[in-house]
């Protein structure tokens, strides 16, 4: 009987492991459970927040830990964790950006923590990342952010996107970075400086004790770069953008609206999987 080599999964959500709805299929769901019951450590990381990804965590019945805001925060859900690790940004930072937010073309502030949401209104059309109405007690003020964020999410003016990243990295470029949103909307994230996917992603391995050449990464954005060159096996999805699909070692056979990471895992994993 061969013995399988103990896998570490890292799986994206959104273009990932996510469908186009924002779900996870049956057959994804199915074939993760699989890997799992097979040995493997499957791991969510994700750009998400916690607040929006712990559904999902659930859903997989995961009890890993699971890395947010693209490896800044490392966490169990549900739990107090004595190893969990969070990387936060001065809150002077929000301060200036909301004193400047007009003449910088800031239409939305948003800082988030692994407990910490606020932001200085709601956004009609949140695009299922933020609340359209806020409560009393989310509102960004400088009385109300009493602690330092993990992100800072803005979305700017398109025309303005080019002289707030410039504003940004000229102010605090020593402190944090600054990582545009894929997709149409004129959405910036600032994050602490050379913190990535890797960097939760190194954790996870370091946890678990596992080499990296047994880690398979699934992405599908520029955030996921990092990530995918430090697993041994980086697999980009068949809708990954170019940059992805070129510094990825393999490429999924079918999209996520597909269930690319099921068929993929079924194939290179040898899983038996009742269909």
């Amino acid at each position: 009987m061969s013995i399988i080599t103990k896998k570490l999964i890292a799986l994206d959500l959104d273009g990932t492991t996510l469908n186009n709805d924002g779900k996870i299929s049956p057959q994804t769901k199915t074939t993760i459970n699989q890997a799992v019951k097979a040995g493997c450590v499957v791991s969510l990381v994700t750009g998400r927040p916690n607040r929006i990804s712990e559904n999902f965590y659930d859903e997989l019945n995961l009890n890993t830990p699971m890395i947010n805001f693209n490896g800044n925060l490392g966490i169990l859900p549900h739990q107090q964790w004595p190893r969990e690790y969070q990387y936060t940004i001065d809150k002077e930072i929000v301060m200036e950006l909301l004193e400047k937010s007009q003449e910088l073309g800031l239409s939305l502030i948003a800082v988030e923590g692994r407990n910490l949401f606020l932001a200085n209104h709601g956004l009609k059309s949140g695009f299922g990342f933020f609340p359209s109405t806020l409560k009393t007690n989310q509102i960004l003020s400088q009385q109300s952010l009493k602690d330092n964020p993990i992100s800072i999410t803005v979305e700017v003016k398109p025309e303005l996107k080019a002289g707030l990243i410039d504003f940004i990295k000229n102010q605090f470029g020593d402190q944090v970075e600054v990582s545009p949103w894929g997709g149409p909307h004129p959405i910036v994230e600032i994050a602490t400086k050379g913190v990535h996917k890797s960097t939760g992603l190194k954790f996870l391995a370091d946890y678990y004790g596992i080499l990296q050449r047994d880690i398979i990464a699934f992405g599908d954005e520029s955030n996921d770069a990092t990530m995918m060159a430090f697993a041994g096996t980086g697999v980009a999805m068949k809708n990954a953008n170019s940059q992805i699909k070129e510094l990825a070692d393999d490429v999924t056979e079918y999209t996520n609206e597909n269930d690319g990471v099921a068929r993929y895992l079924q194939e290179h994993l040898d899983l038996a999987v009742n269909q």
